[in-house]
């Protein structure tokens, strides 16, 4: 297979490679509404229905802490070593995002004060699909943990040693082998073994997503995570690195997007070339970056920035310090070539739980402040209130509503 090379005055192709994918999947909508609903009213019951159903459960989902210990053991060493490696600097850089707690003076006799309070219980969903994700229980546990959280739980379908050994390291509470749209769904509500949680993390398929979206009226989510992206802006890489780091993100998802935008056509071709000799013979990557995959040559390295900018990816790769701080918009960016992207998926310690299909444009990824309350408490004495009356009783007129300027009136004010 070969990967597409288009230029940029083809705005047809460079639309269809930058612009995400947002699936009307009405029967993923429809199957995952029935299954939640069906959680909400049955509890217990429907969720091991649906556990024997789709995670091949036969005992029951929780896994008792001794029994999970002793499968983590059945890690290999060198895996036990990796995790605890990552799980150190994952909380090094989860310590330093915690929000601080302050208190301001805003006025005389007028302070507000903020308190940072950490939820009471998370629930951290770990796909247990085409291959174990230890590293994703890693992302989302170990930012809760040191956000102060009580109860981390978490659920994978089919957690395998390396996953228990991460749970270890991670400091979760409880465990259940449970996975899809009822895992999500006794999360969000709470059945009688498994706890209501006040926000759900980490990444899925297209059930698990869909699922996230239908309760997070009632129950808080991260994000709107879809598939996986990577952008590489590069004049000057070493073609044979670049090739290597689209075909990695690839590997995730047969619908990831892998994309290279150069003003250099000779680095482009040279990059399409590397990218047909690493492929692999099978697997997700082929069919990933046949479909979502692709080369774009710009008129200059400007356009090439715009064009970043544009896509505001999940994932983005670039040469220098001034290229980085040239694009806005990206959930993580990696710069120069040993920052190589999947040293951050596993072990540089940002988290890996980043934002998809755009909406870089208004977030970043998990970030440690989404495990925790922000409180505000005001305190104001008779001095404060005199000052502030005038403009209380102002705005309330301005905008109709005569009982808030009363308020004010019958203090004195």
């Amino acid at each position: 297979m070969s990967i597409r090379i288009v230029k940029s005055t083809d705005t047809a192709a460079v639309d269809a490679l930058l612009s995400p994918r947002h699936d009307d999947d009405a029967a993923t909508r429809t199957a995952v509404v029935a299954i939640v609903e069906a959680v909400r009213k049955g509890g217990d019951e429907a969720v091991a229905r649906y556990a024997r159903q789709f995670d091949g459960l036969s005992g029951p989902a929780e896994i008792p802490r001794d029994q999970w210990t002793r499968g983590a053991r059945q890690a290999s060493r060198e895996v036990r070593l990796a995790i605890a490696t990552a799980a150190r600097n994952i909380a090094r850089v989860a310590r330093a995002q915690v929000p601080r707690s302050f208190r301001v003076r805003v006025a005389p006799g007028v302070t507000v004060e903020q308190r940072v309070r950490p939820l009471d219980r998370v629930g951290c969903y770990v796909p247990g699909g085409r291959y174990p994700l230890p590293s994703s229980l890693l992302m989302t546990a170990i930012p809760a943990r040191v956000a102060g959280v009580a109860e981390i739980i978490a659920v994978c379908p089919r957690p395998e040693p390396a996953v228990l050994a991460a749970a270890d390291a991670a400091g979760v509470t409880r465990l259940f082998q449970l996975g899809g749209a009822h895992a999500i769904a006794a999360l969000a509500f709470g059945t009688q073994a498994i706890p209501r949680v006040d926000r759900i993390v980490g990444p899925g398929n297209r059930y698990v997503a869909a699922a996230k979206t239908y309760v997070s009226a009632e129950c808080g989510i991260d994000m709107q995570a879809g598939p996986s992206e990577i952008l590489v802006l590069s004049d000057r890489g070493n073609p044979v690195w670049l090739a290597a780091d689209l075909i990695a993100q690839a590997e995730h998802d047969p619908d990831a997007r892998a994309i290279l935008i150069t003003s250099r056509a000779q680095l482009a071709t040279a990059v399409a070339r590397e990218v047909v000799r690493q492929m692999p013979a099978s697997g997700p990557a082929r069919e990933a970056l046949a479909r979502h995959g692709g080369v774009i040559v710009t008129r200059t390295p400007a356009e090439a920035v715009s064009l970043a900018n544009r896509m505001a990816p999940e994932h983005l790769v670039v040469d220098d310090e001034k290229t980085a701080a040239a694009v806005g918009r990206a959930g993580a960016i990696f710069i120069g070539p040993h920052t190589a992207q999947v040293a951050g998926d596993y072990a540089i310690g940002s988290n890996h739980v980043l934002p998809t299909g755009g909406a870089a444009r208004l977030r970043g990824g998990l970030h440690t402040a989404d495990y925790v309350r922000v409180v505000s408490v005001q305190r104001v004495t008779a001095k404060g209130l005199r000052a502030l009356g005038p403009t209380v009783r102002a705005l309330a007129l301005a905008e109709g509503l005569t009982a808030h300027a009363q308020s004010m009136i019958v203090r004195g004010v």
